[in-house]
């Protein structure tokens, strides 16, 4: 089976990728983390919704805020990592609408007027962007290290204190350091998972 990449691409995204545990003290340029957004951003969302927000900080003052909301093994893994992005989704989104899907001009005030229902479309697709986020940085040719062991309200109130964006993970990232990598752990095989009807 071919794919439409080659294998180098597939390697470097998905069969050799792992999440970092270390980073070089290489920096991250803006211009670098611009072009890895420029690259998602085109990947898809539910009206084109575009929820996810990125927090980068590449400097020990900025990351020195974070630190403390992070657990355990985090702590230290944020501190010597080139540059941090607290990925977010934007519970206001749909004010955004009108230009990111004019084919539907209702839409912002007849869909996403609930409060609860804006706020569960938001989540969901700024996940999947977060997922694509990932892969632009290893399409950068740098390594993600993304976290979940942290305290989300914390976070919020210290990077968003108007409650209008809401953490959803971090991601350390950079180029990959000394014993980077931990040993691949098994997947799921597709049978485990799978059901074609």
């Amino acid at each position: 089976m071919s794919f439409a990449l080659d294998d180098k691409a597939l390697d470097l995204l998905f069969r050799e990728a792992q999440t970092a545990q270390t980073f070089s003290d290489e920096p991250v340029s803006e211009e670098r983390i611009r072009e890895i957004y420029d690259l998602i951003k085109f990947a898809p969302t539910a009206f084109n919704q575009s929820p996810l927000r990125l927090t980068v900080l590449r400097s020990a003052e900025a990351r020195g805020r974070l630190i403390p909301h992070l657990m355990g093994t985090n702590q230290a893994k944020t501190e010597t990592a080139p540059a941090t992005a607290i990925l977010s989704m934007d519970t206001e989104f749909h004010e955004h609408l009108p230009r990111l899907f004019p084919v539907m001009p209702g839409l912002k005030d007849e869909v996403f007027s609930d409060p609860d229902a804006r706020v569960g479309s938001a989540a969901l697709n700024a996940a999947l962007q977060a997922g694509y986020f990932i892969l632009g940085v290893r399409a950068a040719g740098l390594a993600a290290g993304p976290m979940t062991g942290f305290d989300a309200e914390g976070i919020n109130k210290e990077f968003f204190g108007d409650g209008k964006q809401k953490v959803l993970l971090v991601v350390n990232f950079g180029k990959p350091g000394e014993n980077a990598y931990f040993p691949r752990n098994p997947r799921l095989s597709f049978e485990e998972v799978a059901t074609v009807l």
